[in-house]
């Protein structure tokens, strides 16, 4: 048997439980956006190196409203500022989160399938006709080759 890393349980309360917290924390930001593929591609992007850029457009245009145009909204360029500030920590946390339940997710799916295939290795070693049959022809579905190319269908006219 492989290692066995995750030897653990999540009860339907605390599955339940985890489901409530992140329906919360999507509470807590009614304003989160869904982009579609074409939003992403179309928006500029800010990175790390761009954020000091960011701070001080900020400040210029804090202190120098009067060049601006009058359809600028400085405050709302403010509020954009500080959201961005605020929403980073949210963000570094729930990637590690989401990382590690990803990590947790496959590794335990590898121990699962790891199992899973000693045992039909053992089910096989013990042979045919030993009550094993149909589960067998069950498990050895997983392994049956599926033909490249579909039987040709005769057109009727």
């Amino acid at each position: 048997m492989p290692d066995n890393r995750i030897s653990a349980a999540l009860s339907q309360a605390d599955q339940q439980a985890v489901l409530a917290a992140v329906n919360t924390i999507r509470e807590k930001l009614p304003f989160l956006v869904d982009l579609t593929p074409e939003e992403r591609r179309a928006l500029p992007k800010m990175g790390e190196t761009s954020r000091g850029f960011v701070t001080q457009a900020l400040a210029v245009a804090t202190q120098n409203e009067d060049i601006l145009p009058r359809s600028f909204d400085v405050e709302e360029m403010r509020k954009d500022v500080a959201l961005l500030d605020s929403l980073q920590p949210v963000r570094t946390a729930l990637a590690q989160l989401s990382e590690l339940v990803e990590d947790t997710h496959m590794a335990v799916g590898s121990e699962a399938y790891t199992s899973a295939l000693h045992v039909y290795q053992y089910a096989r070693s013990a042979g045919k006709g030993s009550a094993l049959d149909g589960a067998l022809d069950a498990l050895g579905q997983r392994f049956a080759r599926k033909s490249r190319s579909a039987p040709a269908v005769p057109k009727t006219t």
